[in-house]
């Protein structure tokens, strides 16, 4: 009997052992991409296997608050972190790791992304897709640019919205939506590459989208050191290297 709790101990403290090495991001759907990258490079540099939980910022904070089991949040926002740190679910106050960029795009051959949106109105656009603005960041920038450019009320009635950036890009992809609003880091993926036309959206046509992450209560407390040491190279200059090659830019 006590070569079996012995043996059972054993086996206790190695499972546990390995879910330290283990680490859970979960991450808004624009970083999908980059995030793999990332992702791959962090774990070549310190050992540490990483699973990614996709989807809107919005939906991943409701996921928090009701208990998921996850270690950082990397958000498409400052709003979503800061709400986690001021009602107790994360260890401190967000930083923005990298800024965002809209762009509008199309796999219709027929289409022409236009940067004033104007081509949202023709007669060819029956849909436009767009992340929810309720929960992505990404959607309520494109809701900006789109009463930026005076063109919203004209389009409202051909928007159909996805749960996240990842369900508008199969919205456009798949032709459901004749054209949408995504983040550059989505466009400008290997993935991605020869899947249509885009064009940059002009900065000035909606707030800045600052992303931010936040090491999460439920991380310090059950996996604090791969948390940090993810958290840490999520802001490093290696990161920021990887970054940039999606799109992402930098204010100092």
């Amino acid at each position: 009997m006590k070569k079996f709790s012995l043996v059972f101990y054993i086996l206790l403290l190695t499972i546990s052992s390995f879910a330290q090495t283990k680490l859970t991001v979960a991450a808004a759907a624009n970083v999908q991409y980059v995030l793999n990258e990332l992702v791959k490079d962090f774990d070549s540099s310190t050992g540490i296997k990483t699973d990614i939980i996709l989807n809107s910022s919005g939906k991943l904070t409701a996921q928090i608050k009701e208990g998921a089991p996850y270690d950082v949040f990397v958000s498409a926002d400052m709003k979503y972190t800061e709400e986690l740190y001021k009602s107790g679910f994360a260890i401190d106050s967000p930083k923005v790791y990298a800024n965002g960029l809209l762009v509008l795009w199309t796999t219709q051959t027929g289409i022409k992304p236009a940067s004033d949106l104007k081509v949202l109105t023709s007669g060819a656009v029956k849909k436009i897709a767009i992340a929810n603005p309720q929960t992505a960041p990404y959607g309520v920038a494109s809701l900006e640019a789109m009463k930026y450019y005076k063109v919203y009320d004209n389009v409202k009635d051909k928007l159909v919205y996805g749960e996240s950036i990842s369900q508008t890009n199969q919205y456009v992809i798949s032709g459901s939506a004749d054209i949408g609003f995504t983040a550059k880091s989505i466009v400008l993926a290997d993935e991605m590459k020869g899947k249509g036309t885009w064009i940059d959206i002009d900065r000035k046509a909606y707030k800045p989208i600052q992303q931010g992450a936040v090491i999460l209560k439920h991380g310090n407390e059950t996996n604090s050191e791969a948390a940090k040491k993810f958290y840490d190279y999520l802001y490093s200059n290696r990161a920021k290297n990887i970054l940039k090659k999606y799109g992402y830019f930098f204010i100092k």
